[in-house]
């Protein structure tokens, strides 16, 4: 339970970060608020040769919104995205799922770009993200470059994000005016973390028909996943009881179940499909 020894810098910049990653040729690692990877240091399954603290760096932090996008820094906490009117206003469902994480003390000190660039399987942001089609600002030395979600999570703990790089923001499509959204997970009773979520955004046209709809999975396997299957039986119909069990039922097969001692693949594939029709009912009927 005790960190093998490394060196600490603060960096008071995007690119002293860059460059203290540059310099600390692959021994570095990012100190975001913590919560993930001192626990990592502690059994020692990442040991880095310097521990770049990037938490003083202002251009990291804050809310705005451009265009049909909300743009949240990568060191907002969950704390001040929860209390931030324009996320209130046009992204409820990423505040519904940050308020899911962890407890008080947690959400005032762990941050939206910690959470995404850790890619735990279980965590729920990056559900959330897919639903949200959602774009990563990396910046690194040759500039900064926007990256899809939907390509970002490459499996536990690992992701597209090069390692002199670092993660500055995350925008998030604001849905249609008049959708509907919900995030709901079935959480490990001791640690919080979800064994399956699932998050759902929908909207209807005029007639009735879906005309939007995104769902995304985490926790069922290595990587979350958007339940495409699940989306292609809904869009363009109206959302029927039936027709929302049907694709509910499908809401398994866009992912690789993982099996471990919190849950089977077999008990996960039905937890993914039990919460897949409580959130889709909860948004349509």
């Amino acid at each position: 339970m005790i960190p093998s020894t490394f060196s600490y810098v603060q960096a008071h910049s995007v690119e002293e970060a860059i460059r203290l990653l540059r310099d600390s040729d692959g021994e570095g690692k990012l100190l975001a608020g913590g919560h993930s990877l001192v626990p990592l240091l502690k059994f020692r399954l990442t040991t880095p040769g310097t521990l770049i603290d990037i938490g003083e760096i202002p251009e990291l932090r804050g809310v705005r919104k451009e265009g049909n996008r909300i743009i949240i820094g990568a060191m907002t906490t969950y704390r001040q995205v929860l209390l931030d009117p324009l996320v209130a206003q046009h992204l409820p469902v990423l505040a519904e799922a940050i308020g899911q994480i962890g407890d008080i003390q947690i959400r005032n000190r762990g941050t939206i770009g910690g959470n995404i660039a850790h890619a735990d399987p279980a965590a729920d942001l990056p559900g959330v993200a897919l639903a949200l089609d959602a774009m990563l600002e990396i910046q690194g030395e040759d500039g900064a470059e926007l990256v899809e979600a939907d390509g970002f999570f490459l499996g536990p703990l690992v992701t597209a994000l090069p390692e002199t790089s670092l993660l500055t923001s995350v925008s998030f499509l604001i849905p249609p005016e008049g959708a509907r959204s919900t995030y709901l997970k079935y959480a490990h009773p001791a640690s919080g973390y979800a064994v399956v979520g699932v998050c759902a955004i929908a909207a209807l046209d005029p007639d009735g028909v879906v005309s939007t709809i995104r769902v995304a999975v985490n926790g069922a396997g290595d990587v979350a996943y958007r339940a495409r299957s699940v989306e292609d039986k809904l869009l363009g119909h109206a959302p029927t009881a039936e027709r929302i069990r049907q694709a509910a039922s499908l809401a398994a097969d866009d992912g690789e179940m993982g099996s471990d001692q919190f849950a089977s693949e077999e008990y996960r594939r039905h937890l993914c499909c039990v919460y897949a029709q409580r959130a889709l009912e909860s948004i349509l009927l």
